[in-house]
């Protein structure tokens, strides 16, 4: 009873900020700053909320392991200081690390630019039975190469490929294979963490006042920081043309950290509650073997 409670609360937190039908999208009509029915004075129920869905994921995360058929990636988006690193420590804290790896995407290698832009990323998927967690993903191809035109010139594309409808072509290629891994078991949830400028501007002031988090600043932070407008339009229409409904995004509002970790929390819980899973069945045979192997132990042996 506990288990479909916590589940059922998982898909009310996490449903208003789930996108599977990007027509008409604005990424205005989500507050960064939203806590639904948290305030700031709720950080502690906030905080048991969030331990509570942590558990239940691991449960969860345990039965997905063993059934060995589905397979999960959670895709993380978000401007810099958004709180990414954080979300996925926290949230995936109960995990078995067996059935979890990350990936993180910086700016591709000489190796990766000589093939086609979602190699990198295609060679991370996660196996049957194990969460795949991407730290930025191949999105940056519609994101950060978008914002910046001259990354594609690096790209070493021909010529006639570098058309003028090339955005939507790699729209296009991004929604069929979303839709291919669905049809083949991976389950796909997208994340953008959406900070506020103000909060972001505070998060780096923090980086610099804090001799303990001075390592997290980069000057090439405030650099992407001075064409804010460029990438919020960019994840707009990102967001817009790709949300489906077999790989939905979820916009999480992040200038509360808490509150973010909650809601994505929510979200994977809910993702991974509807492939009903369930520890395997054993067959009569292998019901006797352990009947023989359990007389035996029980006689000393």
């Amino acid at each position: 009873m506990k288990a479909k409670k916590v589940i059922a609360s998982a898909h009310r937190l996490s449903k208003p900020y789930r996108v599977t039908d990007g027509k008409g999208f604005r990424l205005g009509d989500v507050d960064p700053g939203d806590t639904q029915d948290f305030r700031s004075e709720d950080k502690a129920r906030a905080k048991e909320a969030l331990q509570t869905g942590v558990e239940a994921l691991a449960e969860l995360q345990d039965k997905l392991y063993a059934q060995d058929r589905w397979s999960v990636l959670l895709v993380f988006q978000a401007m810099d200081a958004a709180g990414k690193d954080g979300t996925i420590k926290h949230v995936m804290s109960g995990i078995n690390p067996q059935g979890c790896q990350v990936s993180s995407f910086k700016g591709p290698t000489s190796e990766e630019l000589d093939h086609d832009y979602l190699w990198r990323c295609q060679k991370q998927l996660p196996e049957r039975g194990r969460i795949g967690i991407f730290n930025r993903s191949y999105y940056e191809e519609t994101l950060v190469v978008r914002v910046h035109p001259e990354f594609l010139a690096g790209q070493k594309l021909p010529e006639k490929c570098v058309t003028k409808h090339i955005w939507e072509e790699r729209f296009q290629d991004i929604r069929a294979f979303e839709r291919y891994l669905a049809r083949n078991g991976t389950v796909v949830r997208k994340f953008f963490l959406h900070v506020s400028k103000e909060e972001q501007r505070k998060r780096f002031l923090e980086r610099i006042e804090l001799p303990e988090k001075n390592w997290k600043f980069s000057s090439a932070d405030m650099k992407e920081r001075g064409f804010w407008n460029g990438y919020q339009a960019a994840y707009e229409e990102t967001i817009r043309e790709t949300a489906t409904k077999e790989a939905p995004w979820y916009v999480v509002p992040a200038d509360n950290k808490w509150f973010t970790r909650l809601v994505v929390a929510a979200a994977v819980i809910d993702a991974l509650a509807s492939l009903d899973l369930q520890y395997p069945k054993v067959n009569d045979a292998k019901l006797e073997d352990l009947a023989i192997a359990k007389r035996a132990l029980l006689a000393g042996k």
